[in-house]
């Protein structure tokens, strides 16, 4: 029988393989309820597993608390799962593949060109972007924020490639520069919207999921869930590039092309996440480097385990929006900022070790 802790080196205690997943499914299925219960009117378990019930069955909604469930919060606690789990795969994709714990898709300018191409649409959608709006209709802003994180990611990636190895101080260099220059084509951008682009615009830039729909629902589940099937296949892969490119090399994977498929689909749910959500920090930075230390290094574990954190703590994150300064809604990306920042300074602090 397998122990829930096993030794590991340098004095750690890994949990068990066997015991992560379940008790972090666990705990997401308990955070999704009680996001169900939490909000200005709170509700009871039975009355949230009997709206369940109903939208299941296709009974229509016939009581207040079918209402608030199932158009209120079922859809933001949906969206707070799938971001929550792309935001999370995609930082722990993105480390893998440039073997460096720093590669953030915040820190290397992804989620800014991904914001960048949202920020495009919102502005220009009357002017010169109107055909693409008027062709795209709802999945317009999801599909520019992956075209412009995926474009920014495989730039990045040129610059950082030399000889088919990757150079880490170059790729974070670029990405600061890429950060940079996003940035001040946003600004550009805001200074150009009317009225109501720019309220749209102050409150998404900050992150949100108070404005979703069923239709975002729908746009993240396949931009977000097919990558997260697809994406187990490369745990090997990944895996072995902790090695170096060489070493993958010789033990025979592809691993140019691999890499590039696994920088469209970390992309992908960057570029849908920031479309929907906004901008949202940490989850990408944080998550992975909290699952390294209970699991260690392996992605064939550490992708699921990955996903189903950065849910839980995107959701937990969503109820302290909802009910800190009820019944007004926080920003989302400030309060991940808060939950965030001292947690990733804490791991900072725990591996800065005074000299013996």
């Amino acid at each position: 029988m397998t122990a829930l802790v096993v030794p590991a080196q340098q004095g750690r205690w890994l949990l068990s393989q066997w015991a992560l997943l379940p008790i972090l499914a666990l705990l997401t299925v308990v955070l999704f309820l009680v996001s169900l219960q939490t909000g200005p009117v709170t509700l009871s378990i039975a009355q949230v597993v009997s709206a369940l019930q109903g939208l299941l069955t296709g009974q229509a909604i016939d009581t207040q608390a079918d209402w608030i469930v199932r158009e209120l919060r079922l859809p933001r606690t949906l969206l707070a799962v799938l971001v929550g789990a792309g935001l999370a795969t995609a930082g722990a994709v993105t480390q893998g593949v440039f073997r460096n714990p720093l590669a953030d898709p915040g820190l290397i300018g992804v989620a800014s060109g991904a914001a960048l191409a949202a920020v495009a649409v919102i502005v220009l959608q009357d002017s010169w972007l109107r055909g693409w709006v008027q062709w795209l209709g709802s999945f317009a802003i999801p599909l520019a924020a992956f075209l412009g994180g995926l474009l920014v990611t495989l730039f990045i990636y040129r610059l950082g490639t030399r000889d088919g190895q990757t150079h880490i101080a170059m790729l974070l260099l670029a990405g600061v520069a890429i950060n940079v220059l996003t940035g001040a084509l946003t600004g550009i951008l805001t200074y150009m919207a009317d009225d109501q682009a720019l309220r749209s615009m102050t409150f998404w830039s900050m992150g949100s999921l108070a404005h979703g729909r069923w239709v975002d629902v729908m746009v993240l589940t396949l931009c977000v869930v097919l990558p997260l099937l697809f994406l187990p296949r490369f745990a090997r892969l990944l895996n072995a590039l902790l090695l170096g490119e060489n070493v993958a090399t010789h033990l025979g994977f592809s691993v140019q092309q691999a890499k590039l498929l696994l920088i469209a689909c970390a992309a992908l749910m960057v570029g849908a996440s920031v479309a929907v959500a906004g901008m949202i920090g940490f989850i990408g930075l944080v998550v992975p480097h909290l699952i390294r230390l209970l699991v260690g290094p392996d992605h064939r574990l550490l992708l699921p385990a990955s996903a189903l954190l950065g849910a839980s703590l995107l959701l937990l994150a969503d109820m302290i929006a909802r009910t800190w300064l009820a019944p007004a809604d926080l920003p989302i990306g400030l309060v991940m900022a808060v939950i965030g920042g001292p947690i990733f300074l804490s791991l900072l602090l725990k591996q800065v070790k005074p000299s013996a």
